[in-house]
């Protein structure tokens, strides 16, 4: 399989992992459809890089906290094209434990990590035309499969992605293979919280390269039809310790 031609939808496409996985893909040949909500700049940024290495990005703004503005984002990346490819990489992370979160903190959490890519997937599979195969891609944590006691709305939407990406692999099979990325330590924290302890626990003992995580993508989105329903760790080892 290739990516040459094909059209892969990447939420949160503007910064930071996202960025480097829509990078990825269009070097491959893909034709990108960057999803932001507020980072225009960042976003338009993103645009000429990847148009600059001669293939065609789209760009599409939503507030994926409206489930209205998602459905209508799949809607709106399938008037550019037959989509190929979906990557649930969008999420936001809260460092709240079980004693501060509010009830508005547990649903916002649920909505744009799990409700979302729950939306996307169901619109893709409803939108993907008969004789068309494609592939999801949900971006994960480690701390899905071990969840502990920090970051509770975050950790427990995540684990729920895992169950819902494991479900989907079954329902949507055999026209769209569904998988997941784990990620461990690639990037400080959005939150600029503290990260001394971060490689601790981590057996690979660094971080991850940004180019390690779009190799894995990569793999999933080019790789064997005939993997589904996988979660791969990339994170040095992180969930065995």
């Amino acid at each position: 399989m290739t990516l040459l031609g094909k059209n892969v939808l990447i939420t949160g496409a503007a910064l930071r992992i996202g960025r480097s996985l829509a990078l990825a893909a269009a070097r491959r040949g893909a034709n990108i459809i960057i999803h932001y909500q507020t980072s225009t700049v960042e976003a338009e940024s993103l645009q000429a890089e990847i148009q600059a290495l001669g293939t065609a990005a789209v760009l599409l703004q939503a507030d994926l906290s409206d489930p209205a503005q998602a459905t209508s984002l799949m809607e709106q990346a399938f008037a550019s094209g037959t989509l190929y490819g979906l990557v649930n990489n969008a999420s936001i992370f809260g460092s709240q434990t079980w004693e501060n979160t509010s009830l508005e903190d547990w649903q916002r959490h649920m909505q744009v990590n799990l409700t979302t890519p729950f939306l996307l997937s169901q619109s893709f599979a409803r939108l993907l035309p008969q004789g068309e195969h494609g592939r999801i891609v949900n971006l994960l944590d480690w701390r899905a499969l071990r969840p502990g006691a920090d970051h509770l709305p975050y950790t427990i939407s995540k684990a729920a992605l895992v169950a819902l990406t494991q479900s989907l692999a079954v329902a949507l099979a055999p026209r769209i293979s569904v998988n997941g990325l784990a990620l461990g330590a690639v990037l400080p924290p959005s939150d600029g919280g503290a990260v001394d302890h971060i490689l601790k626990y981590v057996p690979a003992g660094r971080w991850a390269e940004l180019d390690e995580v779009g190799q894995a993508l990569l793999f999933l989105l080019e790789g064997p039809a005939y993997i589904t329903g996988e979660i791969v760790h990339v994170d040095g080892g992180r969930h065995l310790v």
